[in-house]
């Protein structure tokens, strides 16, 4: 099985299928690619119809889309267990995955992925509902779960809000206690800590997801 991805600074929606592969020992091949390049476009365009991270081959099967491997991977490898087990939660986890993967668009072009950078942005009002909801959703699930992934064990949503995460931390973002808690929670996770790690040792910039002014 391989699965293709970009820049592990910059590509958010690499980042949700990656960490699920890996945090449930999933074997794969990584294909690394450098985002918005020829060498990109020419690896991708003859495997799959869209020419976007992730992507992923296995066997004849091709699947691409973040929550469309997620999905993918849950069923054909780990028997539903990146679902909550109980029907009303896994149905709660899924609307919130959902929300996260259609959902944000002003904390999405506001706030790009940026690993290696620490980050002042001016926000619009609608990036600060956008963080408002996700510190809401972050806080409440924790009342149910605390110190625990958003339901109890970790799952496909918990991959969704991952890039959000590591956002908050290079814009410094200011969070509820509960919300920090969780977040605090998975940057703490080893393998998390791994996708960190490489991201830092990257020199590749891409230009659109250089935002705002550094913080000495």
């Amino acid at each position: 099985m391989q699965l293709f991805i970009g820049n592990k600074n910059y590509s958010t929606w690499s980042l949700r299928a990656w960490y699920l592969l890996s945090k449930f020992n999933v074997s794969f091949k990584e294909q690394q690619l450098v985002l918005d390049t020829p060498e990109f476009y020419e690896a991708l365009k003859n495997k799959f119809p869209v020419q976007k991270v992730p992507a992923l081959i296995d066997a004849e099967l091709t699947v691409w889309d973040s929550l469309a491997i997620c999905e993918y991977i849950n069923d054909a490898y780990l028997n539903g267990a990146a679902w909550p087990s109980e029907i009303a939660q896994r149905a709660k986890a899924r609307s919130l995955a959902a929300e996260m993967h259609s959902g944000f668009a002003a904390l999405r072009n506001e706030m790009p992925m940026n690993i290696r950078a620490k980050r002042h942005v001016e926000l619009s009002e609608q990036a600060k509902k956008d963080i408002a909801r996700i510190d809401e959703i972050f806080s409440s699930q924790q009342q149910s779960y605390p110190n625990m992934w958003l339901f109890g064990g970790f799952s496909i949503v918990d991959a969704m809000f991952a890039p959000v995460v590591l956002r908050f931390k290079t814009y410094q973002v200011e969070l509820s206690c509960a919300a920090q808690t969780y977040c605090q929670h998975l940057l703490a996770c080893p393998v998390i800590k791994i996708w960190i790690s490489e991201a830092l040792k990257e020199t590749d910039i891409v230009d659109c997801d250089e935002a705002g002014e550094e913080i000495n």
